[in-house]
């Protein structure tokens, strides 16, 4: 055994471990801990739901309502990144994130999947340009809770497997409209490729661990909630909300739990990069707190 492997296996161990001299308001005061760093990581997401319903509720006037969702979110990025909030890699992370969303979007509404009804200068092809904002701040979120909850991975399968398994994810969302939808088989691929994945998270002095397949079902559930509370402010239309607005079948939350592992691979081989790892590490990546490297 390695000296890598046997320190992954040591604080595998630590992070099964109870915490010494856990209390009622011990308890209190690390779920109140984690409560806040989620909050403060969901800051973006929070500013674009903010954004939808005050323009839903207040008239702005001489611009377009979608063009004015795009002006404060691209002012909101610019904020968060000159106050120090979020990092210029973690910015690189994001715009990717908002090019794959918006290269989606303008397929999806292409097919008719659903659309954007109302009118603004800022549109492409009948998509606007803030729409790519809804997938990076998923992004966001992820770059924000690794770096605020000081998380580290076991078990990463490695650039090859999870790229290519990524890549047949983001491919799927094209080609069900044309070939066989394989959701349900990448899925348990996903559940193969990442079985021995934990994410480790740390609040305040303990440790945590949880799998990796548990988190993307967790975070889909959360992005599907999200997204009824967009559709009903308005962001976009699915077709049989054309008339009245209705709940958001169960079965996006399979394409958002897919759509997770996309950035966490994207994330998660950031943090490889900075730390001048490869995958042949021992499957660990490095803390991002550590401000040595």
């Amino acid at each position: 055994m390695t000296a890598e492997q046997r320190s992954v296996r040591a604080e595998n161990v630590e992070a099964a471990k109870p915490i010494p001299g856990t209390t009622m308001a011990n308890r209190l005061a690390q779920l109140l801990h984690f409560g806040y760093h989620q909050a403060m990581s969901c800051l973006f997401p929070v500013a674009i739901f903010g954004t939808l319903t005050l323009s839903r509720l207040v008239e702005i006037p001489f611009i377009h309502r979608y063009d004015a969702i795009l002006f404060v979110l691209l002012a909101v990025q610019f904020l968060m990144y000159r106050s120090g909030l979020e990092t210029r890699d973690e910015m690189k992370v994001i715009a990717v994130f908002h090019l794959i969303g918006l290269a989606l979007e303008l397929f999806k509404v292409s097919m008719g999947s659903w659309s954007y009804p109302e009118p603004a200068y800022t549109k492409l092809f009948g998509v606007p340009l803030y729409s790519g904002f809804m997938y990076a701040s998923v992004a966001s979120y992820m770059c924000q809770v690794w770096r605020r909850l000081r998380m580290d991975m076991t078990g990463w399968p490695g650039l090859a497997a999870a790229g290519l398994l990524g890549g047949g994810i983001y491919l799927n969302f094209f080609t069900h409209h044309f070939l066989p939808d394989v959701r349900w088989w990448l899925t348990a691929l996903v559940l193969l490729v990442f079985r021995k994945t934990w994410i480790i998270y740390r609040v305040r002095a303990a440790t945590y661990r949880m799998p990796l397949t548990l988190a993307f079902l967790i975070v889909g559930f959360f992005i599907w909630l999200a997204e009824n509370i967009a559709t009903f402010l308005g962001a976009w239309q699915y077709p049989d909300q054309e008339q009245a607005w209705r709940l958001v079948g169960f079965g996006k939350i399979s394409s958002w739990f897919l759509l997770i592992i996309i950035s966490v691979i994207i994330v998660a081989q950031l943090k490889y990069v900075k730390a001048g790892r490869t995958s042949g590490d021992g499957g660990r990546t490095h803390d991002p707190n550590d401000r040595r490297k």
